[in-house]
Parts: C-alpha cells; sequence; structure tokens
C-alpha cells in the first residue's frame, strides 16, 4: 500500500484559482464517496479550507491512483486538467506523511504556525471516518498527526505572537485608516472567522459596529458585545449607506459574491469624498473584483494580507526549527509502525509454513511407525514442536527488529524469499483485502480506537483562536 496527497494551496495557485476547487461542507460527504469509489482507492481524507484543498488517499498502486486523483479533480469540479496540472502537488509515501504533519503544525499555512488549520484536519478526518471513508491506516496516521500539531503548539513558541488572517485584517484597516476610533466598521460573516476579528477589533477601538450574517440571530449575538447594529446579508448595500461605512471585512462561507459592483457603484456615486476600503478574507471570495475599479473604492483580498505580519512571521520561523525535528521523529515513528505492520503476516506466514511442514512429518511419523503408543506420539509432538519454535525465535526477534529500521521493506523482502513465502503471503493479502473492505471489520476497527480518539481529537481551546490554514 502507499499513501499519496494531491494539494492546490496558497503557494501553488492564487485566491481567484483556489476558490474554483473550494468544497462546501455540505457537499464534502457526497465528495468523500465519489473519491472511494475510484479504482485502488482504499482509504481517503478531502481537506478544504480557505487557503488549500487537499486530497490524502492510501491507494495500492501510486502511479494508476495519480492518473485517477487527477481525473476526479476533473470531473468534480469542471476544470479541465491543463488548467490546473500547473497548480497542484503530489506527494507520495512518506513525502506524503511529512506533508500532512507540517501542514497540521501549521508550517505549511500562509501565517506559520497558525492553529486553526489543527481543528480543521481534525474535522476532515473525523468526517471521513464517519462516512466509512478511512481505515486502519489513515486512523493511526491523522490521529498521530492531530497529536504532533497539539504537542508543536504547547512545546514550541510556534503559535506565539497574533498572527492571523483576521489579524492581519483588522492591521491592514489599521494602517490604511490610522486608527479605528469615530470609524465605522462592518463585518460581513458572523462565523468564526467573524468572531475572531471582532477579537482583535476589541484593542482596536471603534466606532459604530455593523455585522451582518445570514441567520440574523448570530449577527446580533455579536452585534451586542459592541452594542451594534445587526442586519441580513441581503441588507449589506442598504446598509453601507445608511451607516456611512468607512471599512468591510468580509468572511463568509458563501459561494457567490456577497457584494458586487453594481450594488456598491451607487453608493460611492453619493460619497464621491469618502474612501470606502473593503477587505476581502474569504475563499471562494465575498467581494465582487470588479469592486475595485470604482473610484475611491479600495479592495483588498486574502492574498494581499501577507506582508501584514512579517515581523512576527520571523519570530514563528525561528520556533519552526524545533517542530520540523519533531516531524521527522514522528515519521520515524510512523515508518516503525507502518513496517510492523507489514512484519506481522510474514511472520504468521512463516509460523503457519513450520507447523505445516511439522504436522505433515508427524502424519509421515505415524504411517511409518504405526506401533507407537499414543504417549510416545505426544512426547515426540512436543519435542520436535519445540526444536522447531527454537529454530523460528531468532529469525524472528531479528526481522522485527529489522523491519523497524530503515530499511525494514528490503529487509522483509529478502526474508520473505530466503524462507520462500511468497505464495502463502499471496492468499493472505487476498483474504486481508476481502476482510478489510467488509463493513463488519471496519467497525470493529471503529469501535477499538473510538474512545483513544475522542481524547485526542478534543483541540484545546487555547489552540482554536487562529487564522485559516
Amino acid at each position: 500500500m502507499h499513501i499519496i496527497a494531491v494539494s492546490i494551496n496558497h503557494h501553488t495557485a492564487p485566491v481567484e484559482f483556489r476558490e474554483k476547487f473550494a468544497i462546501p461542507d455540505d457537499r464534502l460527504p457526497e465528495a468523500l464517496h465519489r473519491l472511494r469509489q475510484l479504482n485502488s482507492i482504499l482509504e481517503g481524507v478531502i481537506v478544504s479550507t480557505c487557503n488549500r484543498m487537499e486530497i490524502y488517499a492510501v491507494v495500492d498502486r501510486l502511479f494508476v491512483c495519480a492518473h485517477h486523483l487527477r481525473e476526479f479533480l476533473e470531473s468534480w469540479f469542471g476544470v479541465p486538467r491543463m488548467d490546473f496540472v500547473n497548480h497542484i502537488q503530489i506527494f507520495e509515501d512518506w513525502d506524503a506523511v511529512r506533508h500532512l504533519f507540517r501542514v497540521t503544525c501549521g508550517l505549511e499555512s500562509m501565517i506559520i504556525g497558525e492553529t486553526q488549520i489543527l481543528g480543521q484536519i481534525r474535522d476532515a478526518f473525523l468526517l471521513a471516518q464517519k462516512e466509512k471513508a478511512t481505515g486502519t491506516m489513515f486512523n493511526t496516521l491523522f490521529k498521530q498527526a492531530v497529536t504532533l500539531a497539539k504537542r508543536a503548539h504547547t512545546e514550541t513558541n510556534i503559535s506565539d505572537n497574533p498572527v492571523s488572517v483576521s489579524y492581519a485584517a483588522v492591521e491592514l484597516g489599521k494602517r490604511i485608516l490610522g486608527d479605528y476610533r469615530h470609524k465605522n466598521i462592518m463585518i460581513i460573516g458572523a462565523g468564526k472567522m467573524g468572531e475572531l476579528t471582532f477579537k482583535h477589533l476589541s484593542t482596536a477601538g471603534v466606532g459604530r459596529v455593523v455585522v451582518a450574517n445570514r441567520t440574523i440571530a448570530k449577527a446580533e449575538e455579536l452585534a451586542r458585545e459592541w452594542n451594534g447594529i445587526a442586519c441580513r446579508i441581503e441588507e449589506v448595500p442598504a446598509k453601507l449607506a445608511e451607516h456611512d461605512i468607512d471599512i468591510v471585512i468580509s468572511s463568509t462561507g458563501s459561494q457567490h459574491y456577497v457584494l458586487t459592483r453594481s450594488q456598491v457603484e451607487p453608493l460611492m456615486e453619493k460619497r464621491p469624498e469618502r474612501p470606502l476600503f473593503l477587505i476581502d478574507i474569504a475563499v471562494p471570495r465575498d467581494l465582487d473584483p470588479a469592486i475595485a475599479g470604482i473610484g475611491n473604492v479600495h479592495l483588498y483580498d486574502i492574498d494581499d494580507l501577507s506582508s501584514i505580519v512579517e515581523s512576527n512571521m520571523r519570530l514563528r520561523e525561528r520556533e519552526s526549527a524545533k517542530v520540523e525535528a519533531m516531524i521527522e521523529a514522528e515519521i520515524e515513528a510512523f515508518r516503525q509502525w507502518y513496517n510492523m505492520q507489514e512484519v506481522v503476516p510474514v511472520i504468521r506466514a512463516l509460523q503457519e509454513k513450520a507447523d505445516a511442514i511439522h504436522r505433515e512429518t508427524m502424519e509421515s511419523l505415524m504411517r511409518k511407525l504405526p506401533d507407537l503408543s499414543e504417549r510416545e506420539l505426544k512426547v515426540i509432538r512436543k519435542l520436535s514442536k519445540s526444536i522447531v519454535n527454537q529454530l523460528l525465535h531468532e529469525p524472528i526477534l531479528r526481522i522485527k527488529e529489522m523491519a523497524a529500521g530503515q530499511h525494514g521493506k528490503e529487509a522483509l523482502e529478502m526474508f520473505t524469499h530466503f524462507f520462500a513465502l511468497e505464495e502463502r503471503l499471496g492468499r493472505e493479502t487476498r483474504a486481508a483485502a476481502e476482510l478489510s473492505s467488509s463493513r463488519e471489520f471496519r467497525d470493529m476497527i471503529d469501535r477499538k480506537i473510538a474512545a483513544e480518539m475522542a481524547k485526542t481529537f478534543s483541540v484545546p481551546t487555547q489552540l482554536k483562536v487562529s487564522a485559516h490554514g
């Protein structure tokens, strides 16, 4: 088996391209089922955030499965392969494991060390597990990734100093306006990012605050903290004019623009001397890019925020070396676990072969010496079995040690060849594949690790406030 990761992220593609590959939360189960239907895909997890869309899969053939995954991207998102082939990264085996660990620890995020991606990876995995898209391999790997990320954030200073997309948006507004006193602010979207934006605004001081959200109750809940005004998203154009808004920070999960050029243009005609600043931190984007063409309107998107937090980022980058060392240690730990999974059937095949030889030898002895008593046969059977076990003891210990090392795969192949176990292992592999695909086997694995995962995947409160991954 192999692990493969396919990634479209803020390193490889601009926001106008990434938004084509965003998967709404309510469609993720359908996407997972479609993914699992692909030939040779044994397990799968899909991660979709503002800055990345990634597919992790356990596959039986690397080249063929990479081809199938490209076909999946083409058919699901309706984007021709030639349009995205230069914007994707494909990681295989240990590079895929390393990529997952780096992403979960926040080393691949726009803001190094941010922690929201930890929760997003956890949620993506738990959804995949719920939809029966994972098995033993990913149940172990993703648990390890989340545990590692928690350690990285608590044992190093990688997440110290306030740097997040919401923080950067508020800082950008401060640079634009000088300060927020007596300025009228509109927050579009009262979800997690909206709450984070409020958190950072609380230290900046603001004038009037308007909160717009699809669910008015959520908007009212946030607005109460500021004695602000709540409205529905449909009311945004009217409220912009009514309250002379100076700056808008927008982050919703909408698949369509919540504010278009045709809605903003009439507003600006009535306030030609007063600029309007718009900061769009959503993917897909909330604000029509054509708005930037209106006079006295200044539009910024998520990619414009990267320069805002450079000083704090340098501090985090120094800590990232410590996290990198932790990641390499965890890769080696997973490698040992993986190799030990492979050594078990090899040892079992050797023991079964030895048992078969012992059984055939005893049957031959009984045919040649039919007058042996039951007591004599019992003694012979016991002694000969002891000889077999003693002969196998040292080789089994040695192959366990070698399998856990860097060249474990090569050692297992040589061991298998020396003891001529290929045919027996082939039969066992086919039987195991049939068993592992059965619902009973998957349910047994899920029940076995459910209690432990519940503890592992609870993200500490202090790690929940940060940016998009």
